[in-house]
C-alpha cells in the first residue's frame, strides 16, 4: 500500500466538508454594526455560545428523554457530555472579559435593544434547568415558531423534574408535591427532596447509580453557577453597574442569579450525609 498518495482535491461541486459542516454559511454570518474592530470578536463570541446552547440544550434533552424511560446510562453518558460542552461554553467569556469600560462603549451602542436575556436557546437551558418563567416567552411572540418551542419546553418536565420521577419509581420517598407540580412555575427546594437524596448519598453502595446521576447533575449545577459567575465578572469588568443592555438590570441581576444554585437539594443534603 503507498503511503505517499495525495488527499481528493478535485471536487465537482463544493467539499463534502462544506456540505457537512456549511462553514461558508456561519463565516458569513458576522455582520458588524460599527467601525470598532473590537466589535468582532463580541460578535462571534456571542454567536459561538448560541451554538454551544443549542448543543447542551440537545444533551439535556436526551437525557431528559433517558430518565423518563428508565434509561439512566444514557442519561449520564449526556449529562458527561454536557459538562465537557460546559467548560467550552464558559471558556467563551475569556476573549470578553478584559474588556475595558472604554473598549465595550465603542460598540455598544451597536447592540441597541439586544441583551443576552433575549436568547431563545439560553431560555430553554434555563427551563431544563428547572428555571422556569412565562414572562421569557414574551419577547419572542414576534417570532411564532421560537415561541412556540419554548412554550412547548415551559409546560415540560425539567431535567430535574424527571431526577425526582426516577427516584420516587425506584422506591424512594419523594414528596407527592415536588413531583406532581405546575410544571410552568419555577422549581422550589423541598425538605423532603434533601432528605431523599441525604438518604442515596448515605448508602452509596446499595444506590450506587443514582449517586453517580446526582454527581453529573451536580457537575452540571457547578458549571452553570461558574458561567453565571463568570458573565458577572466579563459585566462588570465592561460596564460595572450600569443598567445593561434591553433595559435589564446588569450586575444587580445578575448579582442575584449568581447567588442562586440549580438542583439546589443535591447541594444542602451534603450536609447531611
Amino acid at each position: 500500500m503507498s503511503h505517499d498518495a495525495t488527499p481528493h482535491l478535485d471536487f465537482a461541486g463544493t467539499t463534502p466538508y462544506e456540505d457537512y459542516v456549511q462553514a461558508d454559511v456561519l463565516t458569513h454570518l458576522q455582520h458588524p454594526l460599527s467601525d470598532d474592530p473590537g466589535e468582532m470578536v463580541f460578535l462571534v463570541t456571542t454567536q459561538v455560545m448560541e451554538l454551544w446552547f443549542t448543543v447542551i440544550v440537545h444533551e439535556w434533552e436526551t437525557a431528559t428523554r433517558a430518565l423518563r424511560e428508565d434509561r439512566v446510562p444514557v442519561a449520564l453518558d449526556a449529562l458527561r457530555r454536557s459538562a465537557w460542552e460546559l467548560e467550552a461554553l464558559n471558556a467563551s467569556w475569556r476573549p470578553l472579559a478584559q474588556l475595558t469600560p472604554a473598549q465595550f462603549n465603542s460598540y455598544r451602542a451597536a447592540l441597541g435593544e439586544g441583551s443576552g436575556f433575549q436568547s431563545a436557546m439560553y431560555r430553554r437551558m434555563e427551563f431544563l434547568l428547572g428555571e422556569k418563567s412565562a414572562s421569557m416567552l414574551v419577547p419572542h411572540r414576534g417570532a411564532p415558531r421560537v415561541h412556540a418551542e419554548l412554550e412547548k419546553a415551559l409546560y415540560e418536565p425539567s431535567l430535574y423534574d424527571e431526577t425526582l420521577r426516577l427516584l420516587m419509581r425506584r422506591g424512594l420517598s419523594v414528596p407527592t408535591e415536588a413531583v406532581e407540580r405546575d410544571l410552568s412555575q419555577r422549581y422550589e427546594p423541598s425538605a423532603g427532596v434533601e432528605e431523599v437524596w441525604a438518604g442515596v448519598y448515605r448508602d452509596q453502595e446499595q444506590q450506587s447509580e443514582l449517586v453517580r446521576l446526582g454527581e453529573a447533575l451536580t457537575d452540571v449545577g457547578e458549571l452553570v453557577w461558574r458561567w453565571r459567575n463568570d458573565h458577572l465578572v466579563a459585566t462588570r469588568r465592561a460596564m460595572g453597574a450600569k443598567l445593561g443592555t434591553g433595559g435589564s438590570a446588569g450586575v444587580a441581576w445578575l448579582e442575584k442569579r449568581a447567588r442562586k444554585n440549580v438542583f439546589p437539594e443535591l447541594w444542602t443534603a451534603r450536609s447531611y450525609v
